[in-house]
């Protein structure tokens, strides 16, 4: 990461397999502000895919992936 995100919320999604990953990043921003940033931690490699998808359809801002000692770490931004 290049940049350091300030991240309001961090949701722990290791060792969850699809759809659960999604279900719960869902949830967590239907209860963040707008603005807000949500850190989500996965270790399913299919989260890669999902989020993107995820993030395509609702409109939710996907402002960075990496992945991190073997986790995917994702960092959501709710803007709407």
């Amino acid at each position: 990461m290049s940049v350091s995100i300030i991240t309001d919320q961090v949701l722990d999604c290791k060792g969850l397999a699809c759809p659960m990953p999604i279900l719960k990043t869902r949830r967590a921003l239907e209860g963040m502000q707008v603005g807000q940033v949500l850190k989500m931690t996965a270790t399913d490699p299919g989260s890669i895919k999902d989020i993107e998808a995820f993030t395509r359809k609702t409109g939710y801002y996907l402002m960075e992936s990496e992945m991190v000692n073997g986790t995917y770490v994702f960092y959501i931004q709710k803007n709407k």
